[in-house]
């Protein structure tokens, strides 16, 4: 076949003449003579023009939306409205049909129900491609972050017999025949049967196995998939998401605020450099679909709003410095809060972190020093014997963003810690040797990747951002 030439690169050239040959799918043909092509690399469509006269009658009538075809011809300066160039075609050859009275999406504007409903299809549209352009750019430059400081990549597993939050909702793995299930003599299953004879599960995060790496290698970072069996049909949850962990030996709370501080400001710059284009129709896009808002109900621009994450330093305040915000301001007082802040101690809910990030500050905020029965076992206790040294950042439209602490590294804290919680140590002691075996002070965070992809895109319901949602009742593809 040909050699083709992608459309965003035909973009950056100059239209001359030259032959050249493209290759993708059409979004709409005009006048029997005005092909809409789009091969994915970009936003942009290119003009493909037909001689209607000699083009034959066949193969006029096959150029239909959603139809893949190549196109060779003379790339020139176009003569008319809204693009710079057009492809002149000499030879037209259609690589697969698609009838036009049956091919869903349409020339017109589609809900995003409607899309999620034709998944199979949704990367075709305008905007899902460039949703999905944006979190290739949003993951290289994950990568190329870390990778540019000396972090190592580290695949964690994703079947482990641990529960890194201890909160139970996991998926379970087994072989065991369902339908006749062995049991041990005190009723229970026989998991000594089963594959890794033992109890396992889906991770629900690799943070514990890449403290392992840390403690040799000094810094390292996971980027995998998480699971989580939590019967939850939001806009803000996923049964299958991903996450960005890294861990940092020889580092406490400060430090692990600037690498995620950083780490944001780096990403966001990276993607408003490399994915303007995307993020310019995303952002007209958003601006469109809330028009007919008040003026006090609707986002802020989506260009601004992440030009302000590189401009502005994040306000960090301690959780006792935002409970009492919180409790002595105006929404708390009138009654406004869905879950009404009156007890230290309580963990913060989504329309906390968005009042204080949204309406206090109006700027990233993150907290530090929350309550140790709100926080997991592994974070390091602070001196008041009632708070642990974690953080959380939270962001406008999505509240938190990155959850993160430095690690407890003294022994014997742990092991309190860890039987206060009921997290059986006897099976975790792979994860006790690291304090036994030259520990040092060290911490970390989990950035959910698909809530970065939500923040940056403007999207409001998470299972547009990523490619195949799972969520309760729905394991499609």
């Amino acid at each position: 076949m040909n050699k083709k030439t992608r459309i965003t690169r035909l973009l950056k050239s100059t239209p001359d003449g030259q032959i050249v040959t493209v290759k993708g799918w059409v979004r709409t043909f005009r006048n029997n003579q005005f092909i809409a092509l789009n091969d994915g690399s970009t936003i942009v469509n290119l003009q493909v023009v037909v001689d209607r006269e000699t083009l034959p009658e066949d193969i006029l009538k096959r150029i239909t939306p959603g139809a893949a075809l190549i196109a060779t011809g003379k790339l020139i300066e176009s003569q008319g409205h809204g693009q710079a160039m057009e492809l002149v075609a000499a030879e037209i050859l259609i690589t697969g049909d698609s009838n036009a009275d049956t091919y869903p999406l349409q020339p017109k504007r589609h809900s995003l129900e409607f899309l999620r409903k034709n998944g199979h299809l949704r990367f075709r549209t305008q905007t899902f491609g460039a949703i999905f352009r944006i979190r290739h750019h949003l993951a290289y430059a994950i990568h190329k972050f870390f990778n540019d400081r000396g972090f190592f990549y580290l695949n964690t597993p994703i079947i482990t017999g641990s529960d890194a939050e201890g909160a139970g909702e996991m998926f379970r793995l087994t072989t065991l025949d369902l339908n006749n299930v062995p049991k041990t003599d005190d009723g229970h299953v026989d998991y000594s049967n089963d594959f890794f004879a033992k109890e396992t599960n889906l991770t629900v995060s690799g943070q514990l196995e890449a403290e392992l790496g840390a403690m040799a290698l000094s810094n390292v970072y996971t980027f995998g998939p998480t699971f989580r069996a939590e019967n939850s049909n939001t806009t803000r949850h996923l049964a299958e998401f991903w996450m960005v962990e890294p861990e940092i030996a020889f580092s406490d709370l400060d430090d692990d605020m600037d690498l995620a501080e950083n780490m944001l400001q780096y990403v966001i710059g990276y993607v408003l450099e490399h994915g303007k284009l995307d993020l310019e129709f995303l952002a007209k896009r958003l601006e469109n679909e809330e028009k007919n808002k008040p003026q006090n109900e609707r986002s802020f621009p989506l260009l601004e709003k992440l030009q302000g994450i590189i401009d502005d330093k994040f306000e960090r305040i301690t959780y006792t410095e935002a409970f009492n915000i919180l409790r002595n301001s105006k929404p708390n007082k009138k009654g406004k809060f869905a879950y009404p802040v009156e007890e230290w101690g309580m963990d913060l809910q989504s329309e906390h972190e968005r009042f204080l990030v949204e309406k206090k500050f109006k700027k990233p905020v993150i907290i530090t020093d929350y309550p140790k029965g709100i926080k997991a076992f592994y974070m390091r206790m602070n001196d008041d014997g009632k708070t642990v040294a974690a953080m959380d950042i939270l962001v406008p439209g999505i509240g938190e963003l990155v959850g993160g602490s430095q690690r407890e590294e003294r022994l014997d804290v742990l092991h309190d810690r860890m039987k206060e919680m009921n997290i059986p140590i006897e099976e975790m002691q792979w994860y006790l040797d690291t304090r036994v075996y030259g520990s040092c002070p060290h911490a970390g965070f989990g950035l959910g990747f698909e809530r970065l992809v939500l923040f940056v895109t403007g999207m409001t319901n998470i299972r547009d951002v990523i490619p195949f949602p799972r969520f309760p009742g729905s394991a499609e593809f």
